[in-house]
């Protein structure tokens, strides 16, 4: 439609319904170009200006998973293939023949550092340097927090048992596996000398769990003055007690035992006094679970003969389980073992 003159004669008059029409198009122009022309709010104006709903936000959430590692116990036992590897250590560094070599002259040919010397030597210059750090005269008891005899540093006393020291871990690794030994549990010995065995019950048990009844002053003065301080166990608070004549009472009442052995000792122990002991630790041991071991014999009970022996033990709440024997791993050698139990109550 073209827009005339008012002047014109051919002019005319605009209709109501086209006037109406030309308004709305000029208002639906100007709504669409005043956002463009308008200036951007800033950030702060527009939380105030905005009468929008927020926006939807879409949140991802992912889920992880964490996996807790406990690691597993140390082994108590050496493994076939724990053998298998050092023997190919021993390969490797040309090593394997050195276990053919014989003689004194030819072992000693192979040094290379280690001191020949006996432990009878070494204790003489001991002795005559006043110990091994040379503190003179009256400075020599001053500087040592546990003075050691000279006896004890040459460690003579692990040779003062019947088989060699390393025959304890034997010990250890055998009774440990029998009884399903864990770190919590409690352990009497029966005549632990020097600790030849002790130390590694020591070592594998919480504190304060390991007891030992030794009478001899000699193998506990070797126990408590060198092996305990030397191997970094005094943290571990074993209670060992002196006496004879099984006499558990410093141990107090309450206390019941996981394990209980006697590593050759009942055989110089009267049978009367073994069976006082029994008596004694019978109500000691726990239930089902807990276990005594005696080595090399039980005479104390074979004397009586079978049946005998087996009333008496049934009186004091306990069983024969059945008979062991383990092999050495350093030297030959295989201990026989004596399993009791208390059955459940």
């Amino acid at each position: 439609m073209a827009l005339l003159s008012p002047g014109s004669p051919t002019a005319r008059l605009l209709t109501v319904p086209s006037l109406l029409l030309l308004l709305s198009c000029a208002a639906l122009l100007v709504f669409l170009l005043l956002p463009g022309l308008s200036p951007s709010p800033s950030p702060s104006a527009g939380a105030h200006l905005c009468a929008c709903a927020d926006p939807v936000t879409t949140h991802t959430t992912t889920s992880v998973t964490t996996t807790t590692t406990t690691a597993s116990p140390a082994p108590v036992a050496t493994s076939p293939d724990d053998v298998a590897w050092l023997k190919a250590q021993l390969a490797s560094n040309s090593l394997a023949l050195l276990l053919a070599s014989a003689g004194d002259d030819a072992w000693h040919r192979l040094r290379k550092g280690i001191n020949p010397r006996t432990r009878q030597q070494q204790l003489f210059d001991i002795n005559r340097h006043h110990g091994i750090s040379h503190y003179p005269d009256e400075e020599a008891t001053n500087h040592t927090a546990l003075p050691c005899p000279g006896e004890l540093l040459v460690e003579e006393h692990h040779s003062n048992y019947g088989e060699p020291w390393a025959g304890g871990r034997d010990v250890f690794e055998f009774l440990a596996n029998a009884s399903a030994l864990v770190p919590r549990d409690q352990v009497l010995e029966i005549g632990c000398g020097t600790l030849r065995v002790g130390l590694h019950f020591i070592r594998f048990l919480e504190t304060g769990r390991f007891h030992c009844l030794e009478r001899d002053e000699l193998s506990l003065m070797a126990a408590l003055r060198y092996e305990l301080p030397s191997q970094g166990l005094l943290y571990k608070r074993p209670m060992i007690v002196r006496g004879e004549d099984m006499d558990f009472s410093k141990f107090g009442d309450t206390v019941m035992y996981d394990l209980i052995y006697a590593s050759a000792v009942f055989l110089h122990i009267p049978d009367k006094l073994v069976w006082t002991g029994l008596e004694r630790l019978a109500g000691k041991l726990r239930p089902q679970r807990g276990r005594i071991f005696v080595s090399h014999n039980i005479k104390f009970c074979s004397r009586l003969g079978g049946d005998e022996c087996t009333r008496r033990l049934a009186e004091l709440g306990l069983e024969y389980v059945g008979k062991h024997t383990h092999d050495s791993l350093l030297f030959n050698h295989y201990e026989i073992w004596f399993e009791f139990r208390r059955p459940k109550v």
